[in-house]
C-alpha cells in the first residue's frame, strides 16, 4: 500500500487562529495515524495580503504545537518551490495542457474577479458563471482584448460529478447548476485556487486532503481539474469549523485567538492540543496533551459533523 502523504497548506494572510490550528490538529493526526508523512507548503497567491512574516509565524505555531512535517517550508525536499508565489511557471505549463484539450476561453466580464486566487467559502454567495463569453469569435476576442485583459475560464461539462468524503460520505454537484465555467487564471495574469491548489497537490503526491468544510463545495470543480490533469485525485476528508461563541466564524481578519495570543494568556501548548482534542471528541475532558498523546484514540467516527461552537471558558479571549 502506498504511503499517505497528508498537507498543511496556510494562506499567509494572517496569523493562525484556532480554527486553522483545529484543522491543522486533525490533518496531522489523520496522516500519521496510518504511518504517512506531512508536507507544508505556503499558499500565498493572493499576494497583496500575504506576508513573509505570517508565513513564518505559521511553521513556529505549529512547531510549537508538536505538529511537525516532513517537506516544505524550512525543511529541503524534492517538490520545491513550496511557495505557490514561486510556481508561476509551474501552473502555466499546467493551463497549456487545459488550453490544448481546447477547454479554455478567455472572459472579459467586468464583474469582480478579485477573489479567485483565494480559497473560495461556503456561503458567500459566489455567482455561477452563467458562460457569457464563452463563445466569442476570434475577431471578437482580439477587440475586447485592445481595452481589456481577458480571464482565463476552464468550459465544465454538463455532468454530475460524485464522491465519497471521508467524513461527510456521498456528495454529488452538477457542475454547470453548482460552478458553472471557473477561472483558471485572472485577468491581472495571478493563477486561481482552484488550478494551483490541485496542481500542487498532484505533483507533490498528496494522497489526503484535510480541510474545512467550507471548502466541500469547491472540491467537485477540483476533482474534474485532477481527471483532466491526469493527476490521481487525493482522498478528502472535510472537518467541521469552529464557531466562537457568539457564532461567528473565526477570522484571520479579526484577529481571533491566535496561538500567540493564547500563550500569552497563560495556556501551555499541551493546553491548546488538549482543548481542541476535546472539540473533535477524541478527549472526555479538555486534558493537556500533545498531538502524539492523541494517535491513539484518533478516528474519524468520533469528529463531530455539525460546527462547533466554542465553550464558553474553553479558550480566553473567545468571549465577545
Amino acid at each position: 500500500m502506498a504511503r499517505v502523504v497528508g498537507r498543511f497548506a496556510p494562506t499567509p494572510s494572517g496569523y493562525l487562529h484556532l480554527g486553522n490550528l483545529f484543522c491543522s490538529l486533525l490533518a496531522w493526526l489523520a496522516a500519521r495515524s496510518q504511518g504517512g508523512k506531512i508536507i507544508l507548503r505556503n499558499e500565498d497567491l493572493d499576494i497583496e495580503r500575504s506576508r513573509p512574516e505570517y508565513a513564518l509565524q505559521a511553521q513556529r505555531d505549529l512547531e510549537t504545537l508538536g505538529l511537525l512535517w516532513d517537506e516544505g517550508g524550512d525543511r529541503a525536499g524534492p517538490h520545491g518551490p513550496y511557495e505557490q508565489s514561486r510556481r508561476f511557471p509551474f501552473y502555466q505549463t499546467q493551463l497549456e495542457k487545459l488550453e490544448a484539450m481546447g477547454l479554455v476561453y478567455p472572459c472579459f466580464c467586468s464583474r469582480a474577479q478579485l477573489h479567485a486566487a483565494s480559497a473560495p467559502h461556503a456561503g458567500t454567495g459566489e455567482p455561477v458563471y452563467p458562460g457569457t463569453c464563452r463563445n466569442l469569435s476570434p475577431e471578437e476576442v482580439a477587440r475586447r482584448s485592445q481595452t481589456r485583459s481577458p480571464a482565463l475560464r476552464l468550459q465544465v461539462p454538463a455532468e454530475t460529478l460524485s464522491f465519497v468524503d471521508g467524513h461527510y460520505g456521498l456528495q454529488s454537484q452538477f457542475l454547470p447548476e453548482a460552478c458553472g465555467d471557473f477561472i483558471l487564471r485572472r485577468s491581472d495574469e495571478v493563477f486561481a485556487y482552484q488550478l494551483a491548489v490541485v496542481a500542487d497537490d498532484g505533483d507533490m503526491g498528496v494522497t489526503q486532503v484535510v480541510r474545512g468544510n467550507d471548502l466541500l463545495s469547491s472540491t467537485p470543480r477540483q476533482l474534474l481539474l485532477y481527471l483532466l490533469l491526469g493527476y490521481p485525485a487525493p482522498q478528502f476528508f472535510h472537518t467541521p469549523l469552529l464557531l466562537a461563541s457568539d457564532g461567528r466564524r473565526l477570522s484571520k481578519r479579526d484577529g481571533d485567538l491566535s496561538l500567540q495570543g493564547l500563550l500569552a494568556r497563560g495556556l501551555t501548548p499541551q493546553d491548546v492540543v488538549g482543548r481542541l482534542g476535546f472539540l473533535a471528541g477524541l478527549l472526555e475532558e479538555p486534558v493537556p496533551c500533545t498531538p502524539q498523546d492523541l494517535l491513539p484514540c484518533f478516528s474519524w467516527e468520533k469528529v463531530p459533523r455539525r460546527d462547533i461552537l466554542l465553550p464558553p471558558g474553553l479558550f480566553p479571549g473567545a468571549e465577545r
